[in-house]
This record gives C-alpha cells, structure tokens and sequence, in this order.
C-alpha cells in the first residue's frame, strides 16, 4: 500500500523518469516490498477503526502493522501529525525521519 504513495512522492519531486527508477530498486532487491498478511489486516482495520478521529488510513496504518510486526521504531515518513499520535504496540512512540 505504501508503494503507489512513495512514487507518487517520488515522482512529483524528481519528475516522471523517476517512477522507472524505483521499480528497479524493487526488482533488484535495493528496496523490499514486504508483503501484509491476515494479521497485518486485522491490525490496519484496528488502528483505522480506533484512529478514526484523525482519520488515519489504510497505508499509514499498514506502514505502522508492519513496523510492529518487524519490531522497527524508527518510520520514514513526512505525515508527522498521524505518526506523532499514534502510539505503537511494541514502543512508546516511533521514531520520525526526517527530524524536522
């Protein structure tokens, strides 16, 4: 889910050349697309269903699903407002790159 709105941020900065480019990085392993499963569902239909006040959506809550499946703290985002007030399952807050 988060792919379509990485190129879509990748291509309206660096231009439409770009968009080729990222898919190779996909295809030779530069960058991984890691796959969601039935629990990450669950998962993204729980933070969508208790952040619904902000909203948050479906790509941000499956960015956060698989950061709590892979135990990372740290997300790359520039959606500060959401991922500042969601608190994960696994730490007390994710660490935003870029720092502001």
């Amino acid at each position: 889910m988060v792919i379509a709105e990485a190129v879509y941020l990748v291509t309206r900065e660096l231009g439409p050349h770009a968009e080729p480019a990222f898919y190779d990085a996909i295809i030779n392993g530069t960058l991984t697309v890691e796959p969601l499963g039935p629990a990450d569902w669950q998962r993204i239909r729980e933070l969508v269903d208790r952040y619904n006040d902000l909203p948050l959506g479906g790509t941000d809550a499956s960015l956060i699903a698989v950061a709590e499946r892979l135990g990372a703290t740290r997300i790359a985002t520039l959606d500060r407002a959401h991922f500042s007030i969601v608190r994960p399952a696994h730490c007390d807050a994710f660490e935003l790159s870029p720092h502001p």
